[in-house]
């Protein structure tokens, strides 16, 4: 017996264990009712033939689910594709295991038992803040006080309550780390361009992109990007670089980095970032914004409190701060592709932009103005929706089975027939699976669900806003945050204009001659390749003049090791056909 055409299944396995459990918190409220008998039950629980849950009176209720009056059918807790994908609650137990130790109380209780400095066993506490962390704390703070804070002050700020109350000794922002990224990211595209690995190449720089393709999309493997997320540069820079300068071993030195996603603790806990020489992660600990708030809030730290110098610049800075990438608030990565092919064509170049579906789905053309000639195309996609649309037209473009049941093998074999007679495919995607972006990670601040007059949750739960603890806006206050949840559209723009300063929303296209932009940026390339010959250590000892020139081949292996990384497919232990339906 054959399936119909029109229904396929992809696969029978969707990676559920009971070993997992969802992270998405669910409260049903009961109204009171009337206690006849101290000590008695009042209702009882009753599950008719259908499978159905009744909540049927203890006095004299029939298990009949036809008996009316008398009973309340149960509702069952519902949980959207966007609460599961986005959240990557759905984790291996080992995974699980894994997330435990990384918390803001591991964090508090390191500071609290590290000895003394100039004292055996100290370690050096960092810590490193990514710039979307920093708008979504300004974005809140300057709805609440209704005047606009900047990141600079708020890194000022953040830095301020991190030595002074927590006890680090340093604090960074992550921009100079994803420079590195966006320079090596450029590196590894044009290798792939003269047939060094596969193209269409996919961002990597989301690590819940990457969980979803190791274990749902191993076939894609090949096309994702070997070079790190910033954060992980960042690891390697201050494990590496920092400690060399500082004179300390790896594992002297405690990093702790601050992310607007949870799926960067799972990313920092990968053994590929793990030292076994000095038996240290390059990133010790992750915690989110909402848990950097939430330290804040237990200390009694007042962000909205200027902290000193914090408008000036910091030019002694060891390494450039808030360098600011136009692009996208998600690190610029296509667009830093498109600056770098625009830069080095010969002739006049135009960029086309289009509209797929939203702004979260965007295709990008690079033409010859001269001749007509795509020279690149590519696309930004956000959010898993789009993401599992771009998955099939890179499977179908490659000629690769996507998916591991029947549609992916049809999708397989229509790839196979269509051959070359589709227009050009893409050359590169900037892949996030939050939908916005980074700027709308998980790990994000969240607004207040509803307003004051509201006494539901976004979820259909009747809430008691004070007696949890929640401080209301007054009602009638203009604000375009009330009743806003997360992924609301306002608050993602607000947090876009504090990320992207005064600039407009997204900015222009890359300007390599804009002096605005120059010269941090001309800093940033110095200092970047000075990291490479520190750490690489090539034959020569010479200070090349751009990140892309070629060492020596210990030193280009060196490179690889330091900034690069690799992927592996994740086998489930379910067979699809064992599961009890």
């Amino acid at each position: 017996m054959a399936f119909s055409g029109a229904l396929t299944l992809t696969d029978l396995n969707d990676f559920l264990t009971p070993s997992q459990a969802c992270i998405k918190p669910v409260e049903q409220v009961n109204e009171p009712q009337e206690i006849i008998e101290q000590g008695a039950a009042t209702t009882e629980i009753v599950i008719d033939s259908s499978g159905s849950y009744y909540e049927v009176s203890a006095n004299g209720a029939s298990t009949n689910a036809s008996s009316k009056g008398t009973e309340r059918k149960l509702q069952q807790a519902q949980i959207s594709l966007n609460d599961c994908l986005a959240c990557s609650g759905c984790i291996t137990s080992a995974e699980s295991v894994l997330i435990t130790l990384q918390s803001h109380t591991e964090v508090l209780n390191f500071l609290d038992s590290n000895p003394p400095v100039s004292t055996p066993g100290h370690k050096i506490p960092v810590l490193s803040i990514a710039p979307q962390s920093l708008a979504s704390l300004a974005a809140s703070l300057s709805s609440s006080s209704g005047s606009p804070v900047s990141l600079r002050q708020i890194l000022r700020r953040v830095r301020a309550f991190s030595t002074r109350i927590l006890g680090f000794e340093h604090v960074y922002d992550t921009t100079f780390a994803r420079h590195i990224a966006l320079l090596e990211h450029t590196q590894e595209f044009f290798e792939r361009k003269k047939g060094n690995g596969k193209l269409p190449m996919l961002a990597s720089a989301c690590p819940g992109w990457i969980c979803y393709a190791e274990k749902a999309h191993s076939e894609m493997l090949p096309f994702i990007a070997r070079t790190k997320s910033p954060q992980q540069v960042m690891g390697t820079l201050v494990k590496s670089w920092f400690g060399n300068r500082w004179g300390v071993q790896p594992d002297q030195i405690y990093h702790v980095s601050v992310m607007p996603c949870y799926d960067k603790k799972l990313e920092a806990s990968r053994q590929d970032f793990y030292n076994d020489l000095y038996s240290t992660r390059d990133v010790d600990c992750v915690i989110t914004t909402g848990e950097l708030e939430l330290m804040m809030r237990d200390k009694c730290w007042d962000l909205s409190l200027p902290a000193e110098n914090e408008g000036i610049p910091d030019f002694g800075a060891e390494i450039p701060e808030l360098l600011s990438h136009p692009g996208t608030s998600s690190g610029s990565y296509l667009h830093s592709l498109i600056n770098s092919i625009t830069t080095s064509h010969a002739s006049p170049v135009d960029l086309t932009t289009k509209s797929i579906r939203t702004s979260d789905y965007e295709e990008f053309t690079l033409r010859a103005r001269d001749t007509g000639e795509v020279l690149f195309k590519g696309a930004k996609c956000y959010g898993f929706r789009n993401l599992q649309n771009v998955v099939r037209k890179v499977g179908r473009e490659a000629g690769v089975q996507v998916g591991r049941g029947a549609a992916g093998r049809l999708v397989g074999m229509r790839a196979k027939k269509r051959g070359g007679e589709d227009e050009k495919g893409y050359d590169y995607v900037e892949v996030m699976a939050c939908p916005g972006g980074c700027v709308n990670g998980g790990g994000q601040l969240k607004p207040i669900a509803q307003a004051a007059g509201q006494k539901e949750d976004e979820e259909g739960f009747t809430r008691n806003w004070q007696e949890s603890g929640v401080q209301m806006p007054v009602p009638g206050e203009d604000s375009g945050l009330q009743g806003a949840k997360w992924g609301n559209k306002e608050l993602i723009k607000q947090i876009e204009r504090v990320y992207w300063h005064d600039l407009p929303t997204p900015p222009p296209s890359p300007r390599p001659h804009d002096q605005d932009l120059e010269t941090p940026f001309v800093c940033a390339d110095r200092l970047a390749v000075q990291v490479k010959i520190d750490l690489c250590h090539p034959i020569d000892g010479r200070v090349d003049d751009s990140w892309g020139s070629i060492m020596d081949e210990g030193g280009e292996t060196r490179r690889r090791e330091l900034f690069r990384t690799q992927y592996r497919a994740v086998e489930s232990e379910v067979v699809g056909l064992a599961v009890k339906w």
